[in-house]
């Protein structure tokens, strides 16, 4: 028997989109099987309510179901990051390790090292939020060595209706963006339906898109 590989995805409650998305992109992959845990976010904003989401303890609390399955990692599916600072990821990849015993890792923290690995550092960002998280996310990325050369998004506190959002217009913030002429365009949300198309994208463009995709230990996966 093939040995199986068991992947763990930490799950926003609100999102419709990062499961079937991860079915997808594994179903060529018969021997491996992803598993999800999921806690509370409703909203995506600075309020400290919306920001209470993110403590440790519910990430914790999952993880700590998700790791009776035996998994070979836990990834968290969410863009917290964006806007938290890219610190708190590595700080809660540490705190899933040390409490499960099981490697993790996060999309942010994965596509960081996918813009860095291949030199795309001057890169768009397309993305549903606020204007305040859009900025903080910006200005994170400009003090992190990164050069955000366009960006667009929609205002929105979501969480759900982040998967409403259709694919057209996805597409045409991203051709907004493309005019920049930037080196990679990054949809940065989980719970926006940008992965299906973005193969017949990077056919049109000179630009890839790298969308928001499940963490793999910190590795591209598709």
């Amino acid at each position: 028997m093939t040995k199986r590989v068991l992947l763990g995805m930490l799950t926003p409650s609100s999102n419709t989109v990062l499961e079937p998305v991860t079915a997808a992109m594994l179903s060529g992959l018969p021997e491996v099987s992803a598993h999800f845990g999921r806690f509370t976010v409703k909203e995506i904003s600075l309020r400290a309510a919306a920001l209470d989401q993110f403590t440790d303890a519910p990430f914790l609390d999952a993880a700590r179901l998700l790791a009776d399955a035996r998994l070979d990692v836990i990834g968290w599916n969410g863009t917290s990051a964006g806007w938290l600072g890219f610190d708190a990821d590595v700080k809660l990849c540490k705190a899933i390790e040390d409490e499960t015993g099981i490697a993790a890792c996060t999309s942010m923290l994965a596509l960081n090292e996918i813009l860095e690995t291949t030199g795309r550092k001057r890169f768009a960002i397309v993305s549903p939020y606020l204007d305040e998280i859009q900025e903080t996310m910006v200005a994170n990325y400009n003090a992190a060595g990164f050069d955000v050369v366009a960006e667009r998004h929609l205002n929105d506190r979501g969480n759900f209706s982040f998967s409403e959002i259709s694919e057209e217009r996805i597409e045409r913030m991203c051709m907004e963006v493309a005019e920049a002429k930037p080196d990679a365009i990054a949809i940065i949300c989980t719970n926006m339906r940008g992965a299906r198309w973005r193969s017949g994208w990077r056919r049109r463009w000179a630009s890839p898109s790298t969308t928001r995709c499940p963490p793999c230990c910190g590795r591209r996966c598709a």
